[in-house]
């Protein structure tokens, strides 16, 4: 079972999420205790492979209070921790038009830190006010069958 730190809702406004990856993130000992305490952005994360690794940028963790001498920079880039064929693939993809790698979600997976990030191709305006509309639509389908219920008495 894992416990949810933070999502990114902006993604899936602006994305048509793929494809999704479970990976690990290298952190140090505060941003570790600053996630703990909830103090984490996820809302402009992305990853890029990059000389056969994957990086995650733009993962803001603030700084943690009660550190002595040593603290971590908040948004610096953090490496993520997948199989080298998923890195294979990943880089396969993001070379096709379109495609990006943005950060979804954070949670913990026992003591670890797991990042989901998903292969994403950006959405029109078009595309987002007919999310709007479809979701719009089975709020009132869901109403009307909860009214049509009520009056039978069920």
């Amino acid at each position: 079972m894992s416990a949810e730190i933070a999502t990114n809702r902006k993604a899936a406004r602006d994305f048509h999420i793929l494809e999704r990856y479970e990976a690990g993130v290298e952190l140090r000992g505060t941003e570790v205790k600053s996630i703990r305490q909830g103090k984490i952005n996820l809302s402009d994360a992305f990853a890029r492979v990059e000389r056969g690794q994957a990086w995650l940028y733009n993962f803001d963790i603030q700084t943690y209070d009660k550190a002595s001498h040593t603290q971590h920079e908040p948004r610096r880039t953090r490496k993520l921790l997948l199989h080298k064929r998923e890195i294979q693939k990943l880089t396969v993809l993001t070379q096709q038009k379109g495609l990006t790698l943005p950060a979804l979600r954070a949670y913990w997976k026992g003591p670890l830190v797991k990042i989901e990030i998903g292969v994403g191709k950006g959405k029109t305006k078009g595309d987002q006010r007919q999310d709007l509309k479809g979701k719009a639509m089975d709020r009132e389908a869901a109403r009307a069958v909860s009214n049509f219920n009520e009056k039978r008495g069920r």
